[in-house]
């Protein structure tokens, strides 16, 4: 922590200069936050099986923009997760970069920098750059906010829509040991409605990475977002995110998460539902093998009545890796006919991978319908006896099984192209593992 705060307080000119003004505002009520705060603490009730600080002691400088030029090296679109046209922006080590050969949006949609937002937009940005980070977050967040130097932003105006699928693809150019800070803002006003695929890279094998990413994501009163996260990196990256989402009435937000490769992971996901009828869908998939860690921890907070939350997560583990996930349902006294699941299902396929599930319901009104559960197996060798009995063999015959274990998660996903593809990609990924 002290190397954070020095390495701060000796660039600090640095760091603000080329920066809009607005980005730079918060950093110094930032820097007081973590300087207090800290790093969130290894072993605490949330933090039980990450070890967030020792993870950071990369003690790397932030990493610098690239030129348009090199940016081009590293724009990699015949990777995307959709396979029809589609409009591309990139993140690379936490810099916004433009795709000139990209689908067009409709007018009126903003879909790129950070910077380049606040200087088009200062009014919508102050109005909701680091609101939910600020309220909620802690000195994670905080050291996202005092070093940022850029991000993605997504701006949909009320009653806009955007028919094509967003992709940004966050690439993590590590040819040496990196520190990357990155950040997203999604703003969807009243009426909108917009898809965006994540999709976050790291292919340096060599080098190790650390990535620090804070997502805020607004959708106003009956605004529609399906929003999909795929993380596929190399086994020396780190990334950790903290994401906040906020609904008002009658908005819908349906969030897909796939860990298909990583190293160490940690996400963060608070959902505050905060206007009546608000709808949101939230479910992950991680696919983990050699010795991988991924470890997901949610809050959905039902502010108000009659709003409805479903979540699901399912781990299929192997070999040495880990898994965790921590869930939380928070319903307010008077938060009446409140509709709210949350399920964790486990498969292990080794006798060396652990899992840990810690789901929670706190409940303070009493006319809801809310559950609670985790499920953890083997798979199952009567199964897998009779499908060897029919003359498939016992890796095709495990295969199988992970791909049905997966498939929920996949049916989930609303545009059917991306569907398909990431279909291919998470049977890409099960036909590699334990080879």
């Amino acid at each position: 922590m002290k190397y954070d705060t020095d390495y701060f307080e000796s660039n600090r000119d640095s760091i603000c200069q080329q920066c809009s003004p607005l980005l730079n505002r918060p950093r110094q009520e930032a820097f007081e936050v973590f300087r207090k705060n800290g790093f969130p603490a290894y072993g605490s009730e949330d933090y039980q099986h990450t070890d967030i600080e020792n993870l950071l002691k990369i003690n790397v400088g932030i990493r610098q923009r690239l030129t348009q030029q090199q940016a081009v090296r590293y724009m990699v679109s015949d990777r995307g997760m959709h396979p029809e046209p589609f409009h591309q922006d990139y993140l690379i080590n936490g810099y916004a970069y433009k795709d000139a050969s990209s689908r067009p949006l409709p007018e009126g949609i903003f879909s790129g920098g950070l910077n380049d937002f606040a200087e088009k937009y200062p009014d919508v940005f102050s109005a909701y750059y680091n609101r939910q980070a600020k309220q909620h977050g802690g000195g994670l967040s905080a050291f996202n906010t005092m070093f940022v130097r850029d991000g993605y932003v997504l701006y949909v105006p009320e009653n806009k829509r955007s028919d094509a699928i967003i992709q940004l693809t966050h690439l993590v150019e590590a040819e040496e040991d990196a520190m990357v800070i990155s950040r997203l803002l999604i703003i969807l006003e009243k009426g909108a409605e917009a898809r965006i695929a994540v999709y976050d890279r790291c292919p340096a094998e060599k080098a190790k990475s650390v990535t620090v990413q804070v997502s805020e994501i607004y959708a106003g009163e009956n605004a529609s977002l399906e929003f999909y996260h795929v993380e596929e990196s190399a086994a020396r990256s780190t990334l950790i995110t903290d994401n906040f989402i906020r609904q008002e009435r009658y908005s819908n937000v349906k969030l897909n998460t796939l860990s298909l490769e990583n190293g160490i992971t940690r996400n963060n996901y608070r959902v505050g539902l905060d206007g009546e009828y608000a709808e949101h869908i939230l479910k992950g998939l991680v696919i983990a093998d050699k010795e991988q860690h991924v470890d997901n921890h949610t809050v959905i907070n039902h502010n108000v009545p009659h709003c409805h939350s479903d979540e699901l997560f399912k781990y299929l583990l192997s070999e040495k890796s880990m898994g965790a996930f921590s869930g939380k349902i928070n319903v307010a006294e008077d938060a009446q006919k409140t509709m709210a699941y949350q399920n964790h299902r486990n498969l292990l396929d080794g006798p060396d991978c652990r899992v840990f599930s810690k789901p929670q319901l706190e409940i303070y009104a009493d006319d809801v319908k809310c559950s609670h559960g985790m499920t953890t197996g083997q798979m199952d060798e009567t199964v897998l006896l009779y499908m060897r009995a029919r003359g498939i063999s016992e890796k095709e015959a495990r295969m199988m099984l992970r791909v049905a274990f997966a498939g929920e998660i996949i049916e989930g996903i609303g545009d059917e192209s991306l569907r398909e593809n990431l279909r291919r990609w998470v049977e890409n990924r099960l036909r590699t593992q334990n080879d």
